[in-house]
């Protein structure tokens, strides 16, 4: 499966009998699946549908969906409430006369609420159906569009991703072979610091005795765990990019146990040019993680 982006566009239009409508679809991170649906009135009935569509194609991102619904004819329907328009007249005829009134016109009684009423067409269930079809069918196409651009992006996200853990493989590899790891070099440094110390009041340190700090120093200092861990993590997540589909959280883990080993790294380093690989681990590994977030 390839591997999916979060984040992308897309946009489809159509014509069903009287009624153009219009999908557009925004996707953007999220930690789970969240499908906000903007319908105009009266077209609620798809929801439940275009949910279900939703959940079937997509695992995680937040989605706004906007639908658009403008009848194409101009048919309307007129219905004149003649009793209520009669007894009206009536009336204000009667009134009229009582007041010496000059008449009311009759363009003024049609006016008064619920005397005449205008109204849009309305479709018949037949018809009604088939639109709700055709919507449907274009939410699902807008939907592959931007599954199609959400898979792009993962494209290119993947190879940026194999870049950061080739440079978590490499800093790790360059921490292993690093000198100030070795016991030796551990000894030899602190028998140069005992040195400066007892040098001034002219004692000695024994080389047994010197022998045995060194070696508790380098079992404190030791990060062979560390490094192992981050080998099999960097195999992990190598394993999780060829695999590709919703991988995006067991990434974000991943990241998060690089983001811990590099910390312990850089907290048991003995000597600077081991802190400043592991100061460089942690960036990438930063980098790493900010990727991993836009990874379904």
């Amino acid at each position: 499966m390839a591997l999916a982006s979060m984040t992308g566009f897309s946009r489809t239009q159509g014509l069903s009998g009287a009624w153009n409508w219009a999908w557009e679809l925004k996707s953007v991170n999220g930690k789970g699946l969240d499908l906000r649906l903007r319908l105009p009135a009266g077209w609620d009935v798809l929801e439940a549908s275009l949910k279900a569509i939703a959940a079937s194609r997509l695992s995680r991102g937040n989605i706004n969906a906007n639908l658009t619904m403008t009848r194409g004819d101009s048919a309307v329907s007129v219905r004149v409430n003649e009793d209520v328009l009669r007894a009206v007249a009536a009336t204000v005829s009667r009134i009229a006369r009582e007041m010496d009134a000059p008449p009311v016109q009759l363009e003024s009684l049609l006016s008064l609420k619920g005397v005449m009423e205008i109204a849009e067409a309305e479709d018949t269930p037949e018809e009604r159906k088939a639109v709700e079809t055709a919507v449907i069918a274009g939410f699902e196409a807008a939907l592959e569009a931007l599954i199609a651009m959400r898979a792009s992006e993962g494209a290119a996200l993947g190879v940026v991703l194999k870049e950061r853990l080739d440079g978590i493989e490499r800093l790790t590899a360059m921490a292993e072979a690093n000198p100030a790891r070795q016991p030796e070099a551990i000894r030899a440094k602190l028998a140069e610091q005992i040195a400066v110390l007892t040098n001034a009041g002219g004692k000695t340190f024994e080389p047994d005795r010197l022998h045995q700090e060194a070696l508790l120093l380098a079992s404190k200092v030791d990060v062979r765990e560390e490094l192992d861990r981050l080998v099999a993590h960097v195999a992990a997540a190598r394993a999780m990019l060829a695999e590709g589909g919703a991988v995006g959280r067991r990434l974000d883990f991943l990241a998060q146990e690089f983001n811990r080993e590099t910390n312990t790294l850089c907290s048991k380093a003995n000597d600077v040019s081991l802190t400043a690989i592991g100061l460089e681990l942690k960036g990438i590994v930063e980098q790493f993680r900010e990727q991993v977030q836009n990874i379904e």
